[in-house]
Formats: C-alpha cells, sequence, structure tokens
C-alpha cells in the first residue's frame, strides 16, 4: 500500500513538472512579438536605402545655381549651357536647376569670370581666350594651329579624356578657384572676316583686325604682319559697318549670329585658334554640392558633349553657307600656308613663350598627347 501511494505520488509531480514545462507560451509569444517589432524598423530601413538607390536625390534639398554665357544669339555655346540645363534638371528630377542666362544678360565674357570666382555665380559656359585673364595655363590654348592637323575624337580624348594633360590643366582650375566641368568642340575653327581679299600671307599685312583682348591672340597677329585692335564685343558690327577696322576673327557661327555677311565681303578660313567652348564652376559651389548632384552635373555636361560635338561640324558647315549666301566669298587655304605661318620666326617665338613662360611646359604636354592619341 505504502508502494502504491509513493509511485502516486511520484506520478503527480511529473505531471506537475510536465506542465510547468508546457506553460511558457505567453513569454515565447512576447519574445516572438519583440523580435518582430525590431525587425519592422530594420525593414522600414531597407525599404528607405532601396527608394534612395532608386532615386538619389529623394531625401536631397532642391539646390539653384546661377549659370551664364556671353556668346551671340544661337550660338554653340549658348545652346550647349542650355542643353547642360535642361539634361541637369531631367536628371535629378527637378531638384538640381540651373538659372541660366545667355547672350550677355549677365555681362561679358571678363564679368561671368570675375563673378564665378567670387561665387556670385555659378556656372559659366565661354570660349577658352577670356579664361587666360584668371587661369594663365589656358594661354596653352592660344599655340597657333596646334590642333590643326587632329580630328575632334582625338581632340576630345585629349581636353575630357583621362590624361597627364587634362589633370594637369584641371588643377589649374582648382588653383584658381574654379572646377573644369568639360570642354565642347568638333575641329572646328576661328575664321577671319574681312573687307580686304586674303589670298596670301602677305595679304595680312597691316591688316586692321578687332581681337579678343588676349595678349597672345595679338601676338600671333602682329607675327603675321596684322594690326590687332582689341575693341568691344558690342561695337564690332558697327566699326566694320565704318570702316574703323578691316577685319575680325570668330567662329562661323558667332559671325552669322552678329550679322557680319552684311558688313564684311570675305570669310578667311584661318583656323588658326580652335573654336572651343569650356565649362566652369565656382570650385567652392561644386565642392558643396551633394556627390549625388556632383555626379548628375558632370553626367549632364558629357551627355550634352554627346548629342552637341556631332553637331558642331554641320552647325560650322551650314554657317559658312549662310555667310556665303549672304554675299561673302569664302577663301581657303592648303597646307603650305599654314607651314608658312608656323615657320614666321614671331610665331616660333609666340610658341616657345607661352610653353616655357606661361603655362609651365603645358604645351609640350598637350603635343605629346595629342599624338599619343592620334597613334
Amino acid at each position: 500500500m505504502k508502494k502504491l501511494v509513493a509511485f502516486i505520488l511520484v506520478f503527480a509531480m511529473v505531471l506537475s513538472c510536465v506542465a510547468c514545462a508546457a506553460t511558457p507560451e505567453e513569454p515565447a509569444t512576447e519574445a516572438a512579438a519583440a523580435t518582430e517589432a525590431a525587425a519592422e524598423p530594420a525593414a522600414e530601413e531597407t525599404a528607405q536605402e532601396a527608394a534612395t538607390a532608386e532615386d538619389p536625390y529623394a531625401d536631397l534639398d532642391p539646390v539653384e545655381l546661377i549659370g551664364a554665357d556671353s556668346t551671340g544669339q544661337g550660338a554653340a555655346g549658348q545652346l550647349f549651357g542650355e542643353m547642360v540645363t535642361a539634361k541637369v534638371a531631367e536628371i535629378t528630377g527637378g531638384k538640381l536647376t540651373i538659372d541660366y542666362h545667355p547672350n550677355g544678360d549677365l555681362g561679358g565674357d571678363a564679368d561671368l569670370l570675375r563673378q564665378a570666382k567670387d561665387g556670385d555665380i555659378a556656372i559659366v559656359v565661354c570660349q577658352t581666350a577670356p579664361v587666360v585673364n584668371f587661369i594663365p595655363e589656358m594661354a596653352v590654348f592660344d599655340l597657333p594651329m596646334v590642333f590643326a592637323k587632329y580630328d575632334g575624337e582625338i581632340i576630345d580624348s585629349v581636353l575630357n579624356g583621362e590624361n597627364d594633360f587634362h589633370t594637369a590643366l584641371a588643377a589649374a582650375y582648382e588653383t584658381a578657384g574654379y572646377h573644369l566641368l568639360g570642354f565642347m568642340q568638333n575641329a572646328t575653327y576661328r575664321l577671319t572676316t574681312a573687307n580686304v581679299e586674303l589670298n596670301t600671307l602677305e595679304d595680312f599685312a597691316n591688316l586692321q583686325i578687332r581681337t579678343m583682348e588676349n595678349s597672345n591672340h595679338m601676338a600671333f597677329w602682329t607675327a603675321i604682319g596684322a594690326q590687332p585692335t582689341p575693341l568691344a564685343w558690342a561695337e564690332v558690327y558697327f566699326a566694320l559697318q565704318s570702316g574703323t577696322i578691316d577685319a575680325q576673327e570668330n567662329a562661323a557661327d558667332t559671325c552669322v549670329g552678329a550679322n557680319f555677311q552684311e558688313v564684311q565681303k570675305y570669310l578667311a578660313c584661318t583656323n588658326h585658334i580652335l573654336y572651343v567652348n569650356q565649362i566652369l564652376i565656382n570650385d567652392e559651389t561644386f565642392k558643396a554640392l551633394d556627390p549625388a548632384y556632383q555626379a548628375a552635373l558632370e553626367q549632364a555636361v558629357s551627355e550634352s558633349l554627346a548629342v552637341m560635338n556631332p553637331q558642331l561640324k554641320q552647325i560650322d558647315i551650314d554657317n559658312k553657307q549662310i555667310l556665303a549666301d549672304g554675299g561673302m566669298t569664302i577663301i581657303e587655304y592648303d597646307a603650305d600656308f599654314y607651314d608658312s605661318v608656323l615657320a614666321l620666326e614671331g610665331v616660333q617665338a609666340l610658341y616657345a613663350d607661352i610653353d616655357q613662360n606661361q603655362v609651365n611646359g603645358l604645351g609640350t604636354l598637350l603635343q605629346e598627347a595629342l599624338a599619343a592619341a592620334a597613334n
């Protein structure tokens, strides 16, 4: 009997322990709930990360930059600046925008570059010549006919590609307070319009020609016997019309924009300086942009170059035809003409002065990069 009672007591204790082991349903449920609660923020964070990866501008504050050029109406520089403006807004869904002012609305090139340096505006599109006064190394583009034997693709690979020349030039921009965004060209050049028939090198003697306010450009024209005269752009048409000056030099589209066919008889394809527009941004402004905005701006420039570069050659052809249709006679030169120019003592001295004294050997780097790209 005692054994039976003992067995019953042991059996009861076992049942009690089993019950104890089976009861923690509520704590288990609470633990699962806690795990789920902890997972919810992680899931939300993952979703946010995915959304940010899909739209890197979603969490960024809108930014507006001021951009400008002083080109002639409809010139390639204006079209380029306006295309970058449209593309950067498209890429960022309107989060990064450019308030763009073309055709000298905010001043001439020197005014715009000074404003960009001071941070009053952000972006400037202009040709390379006026930039020399702010970035001395840009005088490398003043080497007469240095690009003449290369096509647009080779030149682009040097100006916008990864090479020692581009690296050195970009560093010069930063030293001056700017950030280089890119160069637009397609092996088209500055030409000479004149009321004098310029068939031979001798015909340039004593030619009264308007130039930009650039000492190297003036030195070149002096070296070939002309008499360069800096003159404000707004005065050029009337000076040509009145005969105060005989000639001026610019790309074909700029000549059309200024209606020089109305006051000039000849278009001489001197091809002395590459027609190239650069686009820059204030360096502090660029560095203050979120990296996503920096990338968007660079993408907008790259995409605009891809669109504009192929068009530039046709723009050049079309505008030369407009000038011809307007009554101008087009003068073309053969290789002997360019060789005779480069052989002039004054031109050779200008090459040496620019490379050795003005751009710290950047001219040599440019010529080496062009030759390497061509091979």
